[in-house]
């Protein structure tokens, strides 16, 4: 069956978005000349992803007809016995893979015709989202560690143009810089396992090493005695915890905001921040073998899913909603895997991707209509002005709170139901977690919903950044429950948007309108998935032979078998939902932010100012890039002080060259005191010396 997947074929569906890529990269910008226009640029990296969207749908197709691919496609260099080299496997888990990153890419591509049309970097970034599905598909294509690893640090290298995009605005700069160097620490978790893994095997390809994951179950860590697979499956999962952003190494995704709405799409729903939850699914044969790390992995994942989930409720900025958001889903799906429910996780990376890049294109579309105005307290009333993105914006949302028959409801309460049935040690505190994050995650998503599409239309009471208008934003601020003097992180954002996009915000007497088709038809086509796909592909998934023999649950963690037991049909379990906590949960969530902001706004305002402690926290994320800024950049910086003062100063500068130099100097001045020009006075140190020489060589004086 392998042969109906061809190498040429695998090839080309990582080569097609890079041939793209190069074309606007090289042939599309300033530095080679600008020998190919906008059209030619964008046209370029479309074809090439839907090149690679066609071959991936079809390789998913072979994939279920039995096809399966493991070779190696180009040998780098044999070291010894060890070989590195360029290979794919391709089974069920890369192919489902590379058809949810490459549909997303599309729409990304197609939606940034639009929402790109005024930038002048509109060719460079159309190059830069391209490398980004270049990178992806390599990473999830990849049959050994090395592959693995070059496309871990390529989506981190593009992730890092693309949030810094606009590099004239200082706060674009701080952003990227902040993602590059908080994954560099998971990084270098990361590579520690993939090193004790190499060390351990002998081998850098997938296939090797899981032979051996029994061997290295009985193995510990030299000079150390601790459990080598759990050290390792814990070093991998710390290179997790920086791209899928797990907590504390979440603080990155946020700012990552600043860049333009369509990368913010792409980098939070189908790319990089889910390569951590495939990666740990495709490790599976070695995870299973330890409860500890498995543990560790539900404890981190929950106290992501639930706290947050809290700092959406406070979030202004109508793309920070949706990124606080993304935030709590990973943690959701970082729990599932904790709960030894890898399908499950896969599930609802999959469903989320869709949804998600839904959410996020839609805040896109309102930032149009509201000429790049971002904040949430300057909108309402937008359905009747933007009706195409006011029904997929709720489509996506219902699909976020785990509407019973939308998509997000079988893999979000496939998720609940499998940490209920687990017994890991942390798995208590898990269950609370994601039953609580139900009603946050309804709460703070229709917040956004009530706030932007219905209520009174804010846009023209209050407008720009003058005395006035902050006069009036202040009493909008009072009646939609908010501290009207609290500065977030999106104020800040705004002053900068201006810098960029030249008019912010609607003009007076300006009306909202809709955006322009090559934005609403990635709505219209990535909402269809959001509402139907969960139902449709939860029984294959997670309850059929989808995902045998690449997936490896121990016959210890009985979670999923507890979920296949209780499941009979995918409207089945639609009206049982409606039965069940998370259901009732998400309804309160939903019911409660009705009555907060559309009947009675004064009640924000009433828990603002008896909790404003707690306001303060959640405004301040914690303090976690205080706690950052103080103990780990300030300790670095106390450190290269510290090196620069005894080091540098001190040892090299003051001992070795300068202390080196005086004692050279202080010799030269005693030794030149000798040097009179007087024939006696050598003569005179010629006898001493003589002298001297006697007495050391002859001790007569010693009897």
């Amino acid at each position: 069956m392998a042969g109906q997947l061809s190498s040429s074929m695998l090839l080309a569906v990582p080569l097609a978005p890079l041939a793209g890529s190069a074309i606007a990269g090289l042939l599309g910008t300033k530095f080679f000349g600008n020998v190919v226009g906008r059209k030619v640029s964008h046209t370029a990296t479309i074809l090439g992803v839907l090149i690679a969207l066609i071959i991936s749908v079809q390789t998913l197709m072979a994939v279920l007809d039995g096809a399966s691919f493991n070779q190696d496609i180009y040998t780098w260099m044999t070291v010894g016995t060890l070989k590195l080299a360029v290979g794919f496997q391709i089974d069920a888990l890369s192919a489902m893979m590379m058809c949810v990153v490459t549909s997303v890419s599309l729409m990304v591509h197609i939606y940034t015709i639009g929402y790109m049309a005024e930038d002048e970097g509109y060719n460079r970034f159309f190059s830069y989202i391209s490398l980004f599905t270049f990178s992806m598909l390599m990473l999830v294509m990849s049959n050994n560690f090395l592959q693995l690893f070059f496309g871990w640090e390529a989506v981190g290298l593009v992730s890092y143009l693309l949030i810094g995009f606009w590099y004239t605005r200082p706060t674009a700069i701080f952003a990227n810089m902040k993602a590059f160097l908080v994954n560099r620490v998971g990084d270098f978790g990361f590579i520690l396992g993939i090193g004790l893994l190499l060390a351990a095997s002998g081998s850098m390809q997938y296939t090797d090493v899981f032979a051996q994951a029994d061997k290295l179950a009985g193995m510990t860590v030299p000079g150390i005695g601790w459990p080598l697979l759990t050290a390792a499956c814990i070093c991998l999962f710390i290179g997790a915890m920086g791209k899928s952003a797990q907590f504390p190494l979440h603080v990155w995704l946020p700012d990552s905001m600043e860049g333009p709405t369509p990368i913010s799409a792409l980098i939070h729903a189908a790319t990089m921040v889910t390569a951590g939850i495939f990666m740990v699914s495709r490790m599976s044969p070695l995870f299973e073998l330890s409860d500890g790390a498995l543990s560790f992995i539900i404890v981190i994942g929950s106290i992501t899913a639930l706290f947050m989930g809290f700092l959406g409720i406070i979030q202004n900025d109508i793309k920070r909603v949706v990124a606080y958001s993304t935030l709590s889903q990973l943690g959701y799906m970082t729990v599932a895997l904790g709960a030894s429910a890898y399908s499950v996780a896969v599930f609802h990376l999959m469903t989320h991707a869709f949804f998600k890049a839904l959410l996020f294109l839609g805040a896109g579309s309102v930032i149009i209509g509201m000429h790049h105005d971002q904040d949430m307290r300057n909108m309402g009333g937008l359905r009747k002005y933007m009706p195409i993105t006011w029904l997929t914006s709720l489509a996506g949302s219902l699909a976020l709170i785990g509407t019973p028959l939308f998509s997000g409801f079988y893999s979000k309460d496939s998720i609940i139901e499998a940490v209920h049935a687990t017994n890991l040690p942390g798995a208590g505190f898990a269950n609370f977690a994601v039953l609580a994050g139900v009603f946050v995650t309804a709460f703070y998503s229709f917040r956004m919903y009530f706030l932007v599409f219905h209520g009174p239309e804010r846009w023209h009471t209050a407008h720009g950044h003058d005395s006035h208008a902050h006069d009036a934003h202040d009493q909008k601020a009072a009646a939609a429950g908010h501290d009207p003097h609290a500065l977030h992180d999106s104020d800040a954002h705004h002053e900068e948007e201006h810098d960029d996009h030249g008019h912010h915000g609607l003009a007076p007497g300006q009306k909202p309108h809709e955006s322009p088709w090559v934005v609403t038809l990635p709505l219209i086509l990535l909402a269809i998935p959001s509402i139907f796909i969960g139902y449709f592909t939860i029984e294959p998934m997670l309850h059929g032979d989808f995902f045998k023999n690449v997936i490896f649950v121990g016959e210890n963690h009985t979670a999923m078998e507890t979920l296949r037991e209780e499941f009979h049909s995918a409207g089945a379990m639609a009206l049982h939902g409606l039965q069940t906590a998370p259901f009732w949960l998400a309804l309160a969530g939903v019911v409660t932010a009705y009555y907060c902001y559309m009947v009675n706004p004064r009640v924000p305002a009433w828990f603002y100012a008896k909790f404003k402690f707690l306001h303060t926290l959640l405004d301040n994320k914690y303090y976690m890039d205080k706690f950052n800024d103080v103990v780990f950049a300030g300790g670095a910086r106390a450190i290269g002080s510290g090196l620069w003062k005894v080091g540098d100063r001190g040892l090299i500068d003051g001992l070795l060259v300068n202390g080196s130099a005086k004692l050279v100097g202080w010799f030269s001045t005693v030794t030149r005191t000798f040097q009179t020009g007087y024939i006696y006075h050598y003569a005179f140190v010629m006898i001493v010396g003589v002298l001297a020489t006697l007495l050391w060589f002859f001790p007569f004086w010693r009897g």
